[in-house]
């Protein structure tokens, strides 16, 4: 079967070349590749919500994929536009870069993005009745960043000016709202002071919380590793109280 030359192997030569010229780059958080390839490059402008599935995608799991479809169909509308980034970082605060190099990485996640986009819009197509027939469809970006921390991730987004749009009132650049998706072992991480030297404190996060959201899934599948259901609501239950 002749492939596609939108096909995660036609692309490797592609994502060969502009990987390894990146952390010389001066920028700090790239688009690689748009889903659907058709997306009109202004339709970044539109978007209200982004969420940003950040991973090492070493590899790509289903749970990444319940994740990222659970938060695009739960978005109202008042929210929408909204369109969904794969991000890798080239530097992780805890995980070398291996066994998978990262070009095989990015093609992996082209493949993600397909397989959310294909459910997402078969899922849609089945409650069509129910939706606006002027929704604008889903993209998925799939991007890099230098940044290994949240906060600082969030910041390079809203900076690379990627996803502005001018404000008719006023002409400044406003940014649509991130909502960072975790499982509940990165939410951990998130709050672990340690990532935060030299105070060790978690006040580097209120950027981050108070322009964007974050969205966190319960980790059960590895039994108590994580805790039961309800230690985990806990957590993020004395977050809201701000009790942490």
């Amino acid at each position: 079967m002749m492939q596609s030359s939108h096909s995660p192997s036609a692309l490797l030569p592609n994502f060969r070349t502009s990987l390894p010229s990146f952390p010389s780059s001066p920028s700090t958080f790239l688009i690689l590749h748009t889903l659907p390839t058709s997306t009109s490059p202004s339709s970044a402008s539109r978007v209200r919500t982004i969420h940003v599935l950040d991973s090492s995608f070493n590899p790509p799991t289903r749970a990444h994929l319940r994740i990222a479809l659970s938060a695009l169909q739960s978005t109202n509308n008042a929210s929408k536009p909204q369109r969904l980034l794969l991000l890798l970082a080239t530097q992780n605060a805890d995980k070398a870069p291996k066994p998978a190099a990262f070009e095989q990485r990015v093609a992996m996640m082209t493949i993600l993005a397909q397989d959310i986009l294909d459910q997402y819009n078969s899922s849609n197509s089945a409650k069509s009745q129910d939706s606006s027939a002027d929704e604008e469809p889903l993209a998925v970006d799939i991007g890099v960043t230098k940044h290994p921390y949240f906060h600082n991730k969030a910041i390079s987004i809203d900076e690379s000016d990627h996803y502005s749009s001018p404000s008719s009132t006023t002409g400044k650049q406003l940014q649509p709202q991130q909502v960072h998706l975790l499982g509940f072992d990165s939410l951990i991480r998130l709050l672990d002071t340690k990532y935060y030297p030299p105070t060790h404190t978690l006040d580097p996060l209120s950027d981050l919380f108070d322009k964007h959201r974050v969205r966190v899934t319960r980790r059960t599948e590895d039994g108590d590793k994580y805790g039961t259901v309800e230690e985990q609501d806990s957590v993020w239950e004395a977050l809201a109280k701000g009790e942490r």
